[in-house]
């Protein structure tokens, strides 16, 4: 809990953001949500503004691993020492993870899964241990995107490196070709954004991934979205799926 001092500095009026925001989700259900999609499918752009509107907690399973790492919990002392053995972390391991951080405060209303499960095997492991809990995953978004559309996405990102101010060839270009607006500096692309990365990354997703869609939508909890569309008509297409 963050004590009177801290909130003595933090402007009423941002106390008073965070408390209507709150309240307004107490009206909400609680919600347990897992967020499939490939790179560049804009699960980034559409998770933040989930997490407010129902107040839930995101557990992105690479940051809840280095955080448990860094403060030394039982579970992050095993995954470090597995980790310096160069061996993969196990996914009894990872659920572990979640399982603690669900009992945060900030996880009560539910939370946002993404990157995981990968595998249909964490997922049933997933499925597991929320039903010991009492509570299942609500609905999983998919996020169905056309491989070559994603090429286009991705491999056009040109960004800044000293700001993160970022652009599009062709959705947001700069006014100079491979220069910042505002500094004239040059313009980079990450090592993640080329063709034969983004290759190599969709074909694990594709084989890795696409399963666990078929599993949960036997379950009938799958929504698919059309992430193809514009960032604000992808946002009415997930609170249309999310009210059903």
């Amino acid at each position: 809990m963050a004590s009177s001092v801290d909130l003595e500095n933090v402007p009423s009026v941002d106390i008073m953001t965070e408390l209507l925001r709150r309240l307004k989700c107490q009206s909400k259900p609680d919600k347990r949500l897992i967020l499939i999609g490939p790179p560049g499918s804009g699960k980034g752009t559409q998770s933040p503004l989930i997490k407010d509107d129902y107040c839930l907690c995101h557990l992105a399973t690479g940051d809840m691993l280095r955080a448990a790492v860094a403060a030394k919990t039982p579970l992050g002392i095993k995954a470090k020492e597995a980790m310096e053995k160069g061996e993969l972390v196990t996914d009894d391991l990872v659920v572990g993870i979640i399982d603690e951080a669900m009992k945060r405060p900030s996880c009560q209303k539910g939370f946002i899964l993404d990157g995981f499960p990968r595998t249909v095997v964490q997922a049933e492991k997933l499925d597991g241990m929320l039903e010991k809990q009492g509570t299942k995953v609500d609905k999983v978004l998919n996020f169905a995107i056309d491989d070559a559309i994603l090429e286009e996405r991705i491999t056009g990102r040109w960004i800044h490196p000293s700001s993160g101010r970022t652009y599009h060839t062709k959705y947001a270009p700069p006014k100079v070709l491979g220069v910042d607006d505002v500094s004239g500096e040059p313009l980079i692309q990450r090592k993640d954004d080329t063709a034969a990365v983004l290759k190599s990354r969709l074909e694990a997703f594709h084989r890795q991934t696409e399963p666990v869609i078929d599993y949960y939508s036997k379950k009938g909890v799958v929504a698919e979205l059309p992430a193809e569309k514009t960032p604000k008509e992808v946002t009415a297409e997930v609170q249309k799926a999310l009210s059903s």
